[in-house]
């Protein structure tokens, strides 16, 4: 169970990481949804951040839950509009 567990988070690590590399925020900064798709970014961001704190102290449960709401973030941004993300492959699901 430990090893899955480990692996699991390692994965929505390199996922949420992955993900904030590829999207672009699609709408102008200096509007509301521009705005939305920021703080959407740095929520991201935060998570992974969070995320690798808590996997650094042995937290795997709340990393691998930071990694996912990380992740959730830029989905549902995507979702809505409000990034350019790859439409192939396994990061988003647009």
């Amino acid at each position: 169970m430990a090893a899955d567990l480990q692996e699991k988070t390692d994965r929505y690590h390199d996922l949420l990481a992955e993900a904030l590399e590829e999207v672009t925020v699609s709408a102008p900064e200096d509007t509301p949804m521009g705005e939305a798709a920021l703080d959407c970014l740095e929520m991201a961001a935060s998570y992974l951040d969070d995320g690798e704190h808590f996997r650094a102290n042995d937290d795997l449960v709340n990393a691998l839950a930071a990694f996912s709401y990380g992740h959730a973030w830029l989905d549902a941004g995507a979702r809505v509009g409000l990034f350019d993300v790859p439409r192939e492959g396994h990061l988003f699901t647009v």
